[in-house]
C-alpha cells in the first residue's frame, strides 16, 4: 500500500528517513532514481540514512515503475522517494494509485523561483504541478510532518 510519493533533491536523510517513515507508519522505502542504482557514492550515503527495521530498495524509474505495476510492492507500507516533480510526474502517470505528492525540498538551480522554504521550482515544474493537480492529485508542500500542509498551487 503506497503511504507517500515525496520530491525531495537529497533523496534519503535523517529528516525524511525519521520523522516521515514514522510519521506515516512505512515499512519500506524506495527510491526511485536513475542516477543512484549506478552511483556508489550515492547509494552508500543513502543506506547509511535508512531507518533501522524499514526495508530500502533503490531502482531506477523504469524499474519502480515495472515494480509497482507488477504487485511486487503491495505487501509493503510504501514510501516513495523522488528527486524531481518530473520524476514525481513520470510515476504518477504510470500507476495511478499515487493520489498525493509531497514537495519537501527542490534546491536553487538557474531559473528557478522560491515558492517555499526549500521548494524551487522552475516554470516547466510549475505547468508540471498544474498538470498533477488537474489530474486530481493531491500536490501539498511540508517539510516535515508537523508542518502545515500548503496547496502547491496556493504558493504559485
Amino acid at each position: 500500500m503506497l503511504k507517500l510519493l515525496r520530491v525531495d533533491h537529497r533523496l534519503l536523510h535523517g529528516q525524511v528517513a525519521f520523522s516521515w517513515t514514522q510519521n506515516i507508519g512505512a515499512d519500506c522505502i524506495l527510491i526511485a532514481n536513475d542516477d543512484v542504482p549506478q552511483n556508489d557514492i550515492r547509494k552508500t550515503t543513502i543506506k547509511l540514512a535508512k531507518p533501522q527495521g524499514v526495508k530500502l530498495v533503490i531502482k531506477s524509474i523504469e524499474d519502480s515503475i515495472k515494480a509497482l505495476q507488477s504487485g511486487v510492492t503491495d505487501k509493503y507500507k510504501l514510501f516513495i522517494v523522488v528527486e524531481s516533480v518530473k520524476d514525481a510526474k513520470t510515476l504518477a502517470e504510470a500507476y495511478p494509485e499515487i493520489q498525493q505528492i509531497n514537495l519537501g525540498g527542490i534546491k536553487v538551480r538557474e531559473g528557478t523561483r522560491n515558492i517555499s522554504k526549500a521548494i524551487n521550482v522552475t516554470p516547466e515544474e510549475e505547468e508540471l504541478i498544474k498538470e498533477l493537480v488537474d489530474k486530481g492529485i493531491e500536490v501539498e508542500i511540508r517539510q516535515v510532518p508537523a508542518d502545515k500542509k500548503v496547496a502547491a498551487l496556493n504558493a504559485f
